[in-house]
């Protein structure tokens, strides 16, 4: 009943009509945002048919017997129709281990899509993995915020903010990020935590051409300089700040403060959630205590990540649930 193929470049227009129509998937699951890194990972994306009809993906990429959901992805797994019966996510899901263990992969392994992106409830996963014996191999702890509630901020943001408007910080929209990623972001990166942007200069600007709608890039200037940015991914129903970065002077100018309370209270005051993304290092295992302080300061609430590792031999598991 069930068929599983590994995607090829003719796939491309069914894949992406699939995920514009699905209900957890986001325009990172696009094939012209997964390919930008195509030459880092050997992709190994699948597909899933009942009879003639497409009813999941799974955006992936191999490294040698094991699957992975795209490092290059903030999150990944089994994107599904907006209905579907549970009996047929068991099959389906049974055909993918069954499948990747044919073809000597011995290992699954997944980052969930929190559930905040999904269009309604969108639990199947969890109860997936609890069915196969999965072993969680990592909790990253997100900050959400809920903007069809009252929003909640601290005295002190309250005061950052202000500060932001006596100051006369100017914040502009602007197609060009070159200035936040050589002035702010590479040397914010490198001197905090010696790493670099997952995506290069090149690389966002050629996202950007291509979804202008969802990749969105804020600048703040004091008095004609570059003092703060953001690069938002907007989902339609999620907004998240892939990054940010400021100058050393941030808190005493606001700069930061005053650019996220423009984009929570007016360019993404119709959006669903606010996701302020992680505060954890060290693989999950700690938690940056400044950053998070900071992200709770304007209420949010946190939610679970979970990353998942599958055994493949594991299908014979969901043969017996339905009773």
């Amino acid at each position: 009943m069930f068929t599983v193929k590994k995607y090829q470049n003719s796939d491309c227009t069914l894949w992406d009509a699939f995920i514009a129509q699905s209900r957890n998937g986001t325009f990172l699951f696009q094939r012209k945002f997964m390919e930008y890194h195509h030459d880092r990972f050997l992709d190994y994306s699948l597909l899933v048919y009942k009879n003639d009809d497409l009813i999941a993906v799974v955006p992936a990429h191999q490294i040698n017997d094991s699957l992975y959901s795209h490092w290059g992805l903030t999150y990944g797994g089994l994107v599904l129709p907006l209905r579907i019966h549970i009996s047929d996510v068991l099959g389906l899901f049974a055909a993918v281990l069954r499948f990747l263990q044919q073809h000597a992969i011995t290992a699954l392994h997944i980052k969930e899509i929190p559930g905040f992106y999904a269009m309604g409830y969108s639990g199947e996963l969890a109860y997936l993995m609890q069915l196969c014996q999965a072993k969680i191999t990592r909790v990253d702890l997100l900050s959400s915020l809920d903007l069809h509630l009252p929003l909640q901020l601290s005295k002190s943001r309250k005061e950052s903010i202000r500060r932001g408007q006596k100051k006369g910080l100017i914040i502009r929209e602007e197609a060009d990020f070159t200035s936040f990623w050589n002035t702010l972001l590479i040397p914010n990166l490198e001197k905090r935590h010696q790493t670099q942007p997952v995506h290069t200069l090149e690389e966002i600007t050629y996202l950007y051409s291509q979804f202008p709608k969802n990749i969105r890039h804020f600048n703040v200037y004091l008095e004609g300089q570059l003092v703060a940015g953001t690069t938002v991914f907007d989902t339609g129903r999620v907004a998240h700040p892939q990054y940010v970065a400021g100058d050393d002077q941030r808190s005493e100018t606001g700069a930061l403060d005053y650019l996220y309370d423009y984009l929570i209270t007016e360019v993404y005051r119709d959006c669903r959630v606010f996701d302020f993304g992680i505060s954890n290092e060290n693989q999950g295992k700690n938690i940056n205590a400044g950053l998070q302080f900071w992200k709770e300061s304007y209420g949010t609430q946190p939610v679970a990540q979970h990353f998942y590792q599958v055994d493949t031999a594991h299908f014979s598991l969901l043969d017996s649930v339905l009773v």
